[in-house]
């Protein structure tokens, strides 16, 4: 039998995101409460995230929302990340607020951020690890966050996935006006 790499590499691809998203997982949480949310986003809904994400560059203004809405249709998964808020109860003022009890239910738990930051962490470098293209997208994850996709999940990340000669994810240039 003969594979050629072109053939296999989509379903390559999908098996190291599930990769990602297993290492993610199984993060170092703070106080070792998993309150991270993780889900693949493939075919066409990368469509509809990239739809999302040139509505969310109209209401703001943001020409890197438009570039990163079109680089986005590169990839040929997304992971996207989030978490819920909790406060930990550590009272450890890293939010701005002396206590948990202080802290106003808007202001994401810093824990929660931290253990966001770490899952993030530990999907890239096992992309890396499979020679994965990635970029962390903050403009990506916000439009997954304003579908819903992850639920109740704020601070929510995404992290588009590319198996090619380049990496289509660096070396962007800016797009002034939304790509039809």
């Amino acid at each position: 039998m003969i594979q050629n790499e072109r053939e296999i590499r989509h379903e390559h691809v999908l098996e190291a995101v599930r990769q990602m998203m297993t290492a993610a997982r199984t993060a170092p949480k703070g106080k070792g409460i998993d309150i991270i949310e993780i889900a693949m986003v493939t075919g066409e809904d990368i469509q509809r995230l990239s739809d999302e994400m040139l509505n969310l560059a109209a209401e703001t203004g943001f020409k890197f929302i438009l570039r990163d809405a079109d680089n986005i249709l590169s990839a040929e998964a997304i992971v996207i990340l989030g978490t819920r808020q909790q406060a930990q109860g550590l009272n450890c003022a890293h939010c701005g607020f002396e206590t948990c009890v202080e802290k106003p239910a808007e202001v994401p738990c810093a824990i929660n951020s931290v253990d966001l930051g770490i899952a993030i962490g530990s999907a890239c470098a096992t992309a890396s690890d499979l020679r994965l293209d990635t970029r962390v997208m903050f403009s990506a994850g916000l439009a997954a966050q304003r579908l819903g996709w992850l639920g109740e999940s704020r601070s929510v990340m995404a992290i588009p996935v590319s198996a090619s000669s380049k990496n289509p994810f660096f070396d962007r240039k800016p797009k002034e006006q939304p790509v039809k």
